[in-house]
């Protein structure tokens, strides 16, 4: 019983299709007398084979740019771009001149410059508000105290009458239109009676 279930099973299995490629198989048995069981197979495949290849993508790789000495006031920037085709990494250091500022006032109030190093700290206009609010002006032309903040004061007065003139010059040729061709006209004839 067993022989004919094995020979079932390999008759009506004898042939598989696959749905791309083509596979056939075809099995013969034979069973002898002597109860030896002899089985020929044949198979034929027919297909084709795609191979993809996965490379990891190129990389271009920023450089270090190390400022690690706390006695610097520079920053380092970098940057990378990459494509499948290109890759462009660049890198620089960059000044930082609030560090720079900070560093000059300390020096300067170390080796006993104080005025000095108020000066230099009142380059910021932070720093100047905040010291014109506290009621002690920055330090001008050598002045400290009161005397400062007369001279700061006139310089505002002397700022402001220059904005003021100026305003008048270009009130002037702004609003006549007559006068910047009169005075377009003598300029052309003077440089026209020097090239004579």
């Amino acid at each position: 019983m067993k022989l004919l279930l094995i020979l079932f099973t390999l008759l009506v299995g004898a042939t598989a299709y696959a749905n791309e490629d083509t596979i056939y198989t075809d099995t013969n048995s034979t069973v002898t007398s002597d109860g030896t069981m002899t089985t020929d197979s044949t198979v034929t495949s027919n297909g084709s084979m795609e191979t993809t290849i996965n490379s990891p993508p190129p990389s271009a790789i920023s450089p270090q740019i190390s400022a690690s000495n706390s006695d610097l006031c520079t920053v380092g920037v970098a940057g990378a771009v990459q494509t499948q085709i290109l890759g462009i990494s660049a890198g620089r250091t960059v000044r930082d001149m609030n560090c720079e500022k900070l560093k000059n006032a300390k020096v300067m109030y170390d080796m006993g410059m104080k005025v000095a190093a108020v000066s230099v700290m009142c380059q910021d206009e932070r720093v100047f508000d905040a010291m014109l609010n506290a009621g002690t002006p920055c330090p001008k032309d050598g002045k400290v105290g009161d005397e400062a903040r007369l001279a700061w004061e006139m310089e505002a007065v002397k700022e402001e009458i220059e904005r003021d003139q100026n305003n008048v010059i270009n009130k002037f040729f702004d609003e006549n239109g007559e006068a910047k061709i009169g005075l377009g006209v003598i300029l052309s004839t003077l440089a026209f009676l020097l090239l004579l």
